[in-house]
């Protein structure tokens, strides 16, 4: 059960964007990575039934008795579904393709939509002391990015850099509008960060041109670059910032964590 009177805890970050492939699992791996380097505690929070950013993160699937399925459905301790990683800092509360079928299951409750924003806010979750909270959502605008919405202080979208990228985001736009109306009216964007970016090609520059053209502010600084060892690195279970320190993606990722640690007004810049 959630405590309202409770002292503010961790910010909480969902990933979201409804098209796949556009860098989300990695951006949202990465960046929690490159907190942890900049000195904060972290929880990712794996809510795509497709289990990458688990797996990117080195937890075997037979590792992943309590997932966020559990989380969601089941009234178990939070120390049951949270563990650590490799990384200290940083851990994670994993996933499996049994939470496919959650969409389903959470519709007969009444609390449907509220059920992260419970599970989130417990007592216990002070003890772990996070700073922050990202919660990697799934490709599709169903009820889970919804919970993820409901439960969250601001949504991080991932942009590709290609063309009708612009489109496809007027839609997560208008979900965003939506939950503000349903159930979290504080819910602000973060910022949009622009994926898989070349900067050799016109059409990416074309992208970024628009991109800030029309929202401005809300466009981060820093674009993440279409990079190989950011492509490789998952395949090693690993963020790129383990795998190797020195590429331009760990370097765009670790600039991405201090212009977001600057919007939060969070020290150790």
């Amino acid at each position: 059960m959630s405590d309202l009177s409770r002292p503010k805890g961790p910010k909480i970050i969902a990933v979201a964007n409804q098209k796949g492939g556009v860098g989300k699992t990695t951006t949202t791996i990465n960046l929690a990575a490159a907190l942890v380097e900049l000195g904060k505690r972290v929880l990712l929070v794996d809510l795509d039934p497709q289990g990458n950013a688990s797996t990117g993160l080195g937890v075997d699937l037979e590792d992943r008795e309590f997932t966020t399925y559990e989380l969601l459905l089941e009234d178990l301790d939070l120390q049951d579904v949270i563990q650590e990683t490799d990384y200290d800092g940083l851990c994670i509360v994993p996933a499996t393709v049994d939470l496919s079928s959650a969409d389903i299951e959470l519709m007969s409750n009444e609390k449907r939509s509220f059920l992260l924003h419970d599970a989130l806010r417990q007592v216990q979750m002070d003890s772990f002391e996070f700073d922050f909270i990202l919660i990697d959502c799934p490709p599709s605008l169903n009820l889970l990015t919804v919970n993820a919405m409901i439960a969250a202080h601001s949504v991080l979208v991932p942009l590709q850099s290609e063309f009708f990228a612009l489109e496809g985001l007027s839609q997560l736009m208008m979900t965003i509008r939506e939950v503000r109306q349903a159930g979290n009216k504080d819910l602000g964007i973060e910022g949009i960060v622009l994926t898989m970016y070349d900067r050799r090609n016109n059409l990416s520059q074309q992208v970024e041109s628009d991109a800030r053209g029309n929202l401005g502010d809300l466009v981060f600084k820093t674009v993440i670059p279409r990079n190989v060892r950011v492509s490789e690195a998952p395949s090693y279970a690993m963020p790129v910032l383990a795998y190797d320190s020195s590429s331009k993606g760990a370097v765009a990722y670790r600039a991405l964590a201090k212009e977001i640690l600057k919007i939060n007004k969070v020290g150790n810049l």
